[in-house]
């Protein structure tokens, strides 16, 4: 439907994308540590905001520069299958001591000013835009006929499940204060989980024949 494949999988992958800690986690996890889970809260939304705002200029430019090209289309899968295939390595090389410590402490701030942080951290962030671009034309067919839409709606998936995930992460930081950290090993298994399962999905999307 829509010219969406492969669903399953591009839902798993996100899902282990969104557990993976990183700069967004950490916001989220200082403000929930410091003013309680609503600034977490208001952070989250922040960031899905800025998401958004990567989904839709994607999708837009993508579909501006591919719509008559399916030829085209399959170069940009074929490169972001390359992209991914380098993350995976990235993953697969990380170290222990690389895990997100407990989060820092922070000045109180307004929650709309929480929200405005966690949108400018996102949307500022040139990897997220780099990463949807690679990342979600690979579960689209190169013949859709509205890639801009299955675009728009593969990137809606990830962003709410994201975001369910990180409201979790506010509540759960909040309630257990500055005692919470991502222990470094669980750090360590969910990279190499993510880069093995990049490292399959890269080679399967390399080798699949174009329709």
């Amino acid at each position: 439907m829509f010219g969406i494949h492969d669903l399953a999988l591009f839902v798993v992958s996100g899902l282990l994308l969104n557990l993976m800690p990183g700069p967004d986690s950490l916001l989220i996890m200082t403000r929930s540590a410091t003013q309680g889970w609503r600034a977490g809260s208001a952070a989250t939304l922040g960031i899905a905001s800025g998401t958004f705002v990567h989904i839709l200029g994607a999708a837009l430019g993508l579909s501006a520069v591919l719509a008559a090209s399916a030829t085209a289309f399959t170069v940009v899968k074929l490169v972001g299958a390359a992209y991914i295939l380098y993350m995976a390595i990235g993953l697969l090389r990380s170290k222990a001591q690389d895990g997100v410590q407990a989060p820092l402490a922070l000045a109180p701030l307004p929650y709309r000013k929480i929200y405005a942080q966690g949108f400018l951290t996102n949307v500022l962030n040139p990897k997220v835009a780099l990463f949807f671009l690679a990342f979600v034309p690979q579960f689209i067919d190169a013949n859709a006929p509205h890639k801009a839409l299955a675009f728009i709606i593969l990137g809606c998936i990830f962003n709410i499940n994201g975001t369910l995930w990180c409201h979790a992460l506010a509540l759960f930081t909040g309630a257990a204060s500055r005692r919470v950290k991502l222990h470094p090993a669980a750090s360590l298994w969910l990279k190499r989980t993510t880069g093995g399962l990049f490292i399959w999905l890269g080679v399967k999307l390399a080798l699949a024949k174009q329709n």
